[in-house]
């Protein structure tokens, strides 16, 4: 939240949006402009900077505990979006850049492999989905189906979640295959590419919206180095325009597609930034005040939930954590946040029990 004025507000001035009332950063004239659309939670206090554990939280809601590993927020949208006679991903993951990669990759937990993500980490097309050129495709076939006799010999007298999971998941492959194309943006009408811009992250938020629109659940993309402990600054005037074109670009792309109700886009990190300057001008890891925003499904355009102090440190009013943020993006998705699985006899609840949703946010 801008804080015109206070020693922690750095260079940049706060602008009006189509919001009355609501002011963002000088440096996203663009999403300035279409505030109506979006949802701002202003007063996130998830209580963990640490990247690792950070993530992992702000990916599933909660941590592991008790033995049982969660499903992230795209295995849990694979699981409750995706069709099972799907020929395309369920859940597909961009991390193309270094930084961070390893911090938290996606994980499907207790949902097992059928709902894992295909990771992307050297290129925005899947390693592997071809078949290699000196095999036939009749050669594809019968190694597919003699896989597929010895799997269910094995299988045989034997009871596993897992084993049950691998074989659905390999059963998919071949439409799997068949959808790179999705990937390769020069499908795309050159004045579509020229819109998104040549950068890393608008060639993948493009390809992201390919995916969702040919039924893909779940895309996640990423942007790395925004850990600006140095030079804070310098980094945002090069970084926020690029976000602020794409995520607008992006917006209006799938609502003029008519997508727009049925995707939503979801911007989050795993913390904030400090409000105080460090003597390297920059900006260090920061839980305790931070924001997000939400796009499209039920999410309220123009809502502005959650208020800080007049120095950005603490959440003075509505303050929201990782579990009710969790909750009220699966309320958006039109996902019952308080329905649980199972793992076995025990049931495990969607959502860390005691959380709700913000329903001043789902409409």
């Amino acid at each position: 939240m801008p804080k015109p004025g206070a020693s922690t507000g750095g260079p940049f001035r706060a602008i009006p949006t189509d919001v009355p009332g609501t002011h963002i950063s000088e440096l996203m004239p663009e999403m300035a402009k279409r505030m109506k659309t979006t949802c701002v939670i202003r007063g996130l206090n998830t209580k963990n900077g640490d990247h690792g554990s950070g993530a992992k939280i702000m990916m599933r809601g909660r941590m592991d505990v008790g033995g049982v590993s969660y499903p992230d927020l795209g295995a849990v949208l694979a699981r409750e979006m995706g069709r099972v006679d799907s020929k395309v991903p369920d859940y597909v993951t961009f991390y193309t850049q270094t930084e961070g990669r390893g911090s938290a990759p996606g994980a499907s937990g207790f949902l097992g492999s059928r709902y894992a993500p295909m990771e992307l980490t050297t290129n925005n097309i899947p390693e592997y989905i071809r078949k290699l050129d000196g095999v036939s495709e009749l050669d594809h076939q019968q190694r597919a189906d003699l896989r597929d006799l010895l799997s269910k010999q094995f299988a045989q007298g034997r009871q596993s979640d897992t084993l049950g999971s691998h074989n659905q998941a390999y059963e998919r492959v071949r439409g799997i295959m068949a959808s790179e194309k999705l990937f390769d943006v020069t499908q795309e009408p050159q004045k579509v590419r020229d819109r998104y811009g040549k950068t890393q992250l608008g060639e993948q938020c493009l390809i992201a919206r390919r995916l969702v629109e040919a039924g893909v659940p779940f895309v996640r993309v990423a942007r790395a180095w925004w850990d600006s402990h140095g030079q804070n600054f310098e980094t945002h005037q090069e970084m926020v325009p690029e976000l602020d074109h794409v995520m607008a670009t992006l917006i209006d792309d799938l609502t003029e597609r008519g997508l727009r109700d049925d995707v939503m886009v979801v911007t989050l990190a795993e913390f904030g930034r400090t409000p105080a300057i460090n003597a390297s001008l920059g900006r260090d890891h920061f839980a305790s005040a931070w924001s997000m925003t939400m796009t499209g499904g039920k999410a309220k355009g123009g809502a502005v939930w959650g208020k800080t102090d007049d120095k950005g440190g603490k959440v003075v009013k509505d303050e929201v954590n990782a579990g009710t943020l969790f909750a009220t993006i699966y309320e958006c998705l039109g996902i019952k946040h308080d329905k649980s699985y199972y793992v076995g006899a025990r049931p495990i609840p969607l959502v860390e029990p005691g959380f709700e949703p913000v329903a001043e946010l789902v409409g």
